[in-house]
């Protein structure tokens, strides 16, 4: 079962697979997949750190030079947790780099070893198709490893309606990155989901260098007078486009490529 699950940090990807998600689907568009592990304490935070660091990251160096990000959460609805974001210029390089991996024994032995133990490698898990947005920055990894691991915030703005999905995104698109640049909040990936829950939705993560400078940056933003205009004239010409907002909060994993 596990293994059907998560055979890395892209095996769950093959679920998708009935819903027609696969090469013939792709466009340039760039894809982010979102992976969460639900843990309880005990040994499996140590056995999943020990098969990414060791297994997972290693085979996919190999095969895909994007974007990858391991995350720990520090306050999540379920700890403890482990996220995982891998970035693909297309559904056709996400296919490709999946089945590569599949491939790599010394990438299954890990599995095998992680898997081996009386107690299972997680509670459950979850798997979210992302799309980058037009207005979606490039995810670079630096050239040096920083020293300390950044704050990473996961942010999911649900719209009852896509009409209204769109207008967030024209929000966000327009006045809302540069007040956000202004204050301090330099989100890494802005998406809408493809595939997962609270459809349709807005999802972006936000590095920090530390709880401090989060803390510090978003009481910026919500005291900002442009922000307060624009979110009234918002407001006023489609209504509340944002419903429901789930809001985590991770450090990067001393082992992650972006940290």
């Amino acid at each position: 079962m596990h293994r059907r699950t998560f055979i890395g940090t892209l095996g769950g990807l093959g679920m998708l697979a009935p819903y027609g998600i696969g090469a013939a689907a792709t466009e340039s568009r760039r894809i982010f997949v979102l992976e969460q592990y639900y843990l309880k304490n005990g040994t499996q935070a140590g056995r999943i750190h020990e098969h990414f660091s060791k297994g997972a990251i290693p085979a996919l160096n190999k095969v895909h030079s994007g974007p990858k990000i391991f995350l720990e959460s520090l306050v999540a609805p379920h700890m403890p947790q482990v996220a995982v974001i891998i970035g693909f210029q297309s559904l056709e390089e996400l296919w490709n780099v999946h089945a590569k991996v599949l491939a790599d024994p010394e990438f299954l032995k890990s599995v095998e070893n992680w898997e081996n133990h009386p107690e299972q490698p997680y509670e459950n898990a979850s798997i979210v198709l992302l799309e980058a947005t037009d207005y979606c920055p490039e995810v670079k990894q630096a050239p040096a490893p920083r020293e300390k691991p950044r704050i990473f915030e996961l942010r999911t703005y649900h719209s009852p309606t896509w009409r209204q999905l769109r207008a967030l995104h024209e929000r966000f698109a327009g006045p809302e990155i540069k007040i956000f640049n202004r204050v301090g909040v330099n989100p890494i990936l802005y998406s809408s989901t493809l595939i997962g829950p609270n459809m349709p939705n807005l999802t972006y993560v936000i590095p920090f260098e530390n709880l401090a400078a989060r803390e510090k940056a978003w009481d910026a933003f919500g005291a900002d007078p442009e922000w307060i205009k624009v979110r009234k004239e918002s407001i006023d010409k489609h209504g509340q486009i944002s419903s429901i907002s789930q809001v985590s909060l991770y450090r990067a994993t001393p082992y992650s490529p972006i940290r």
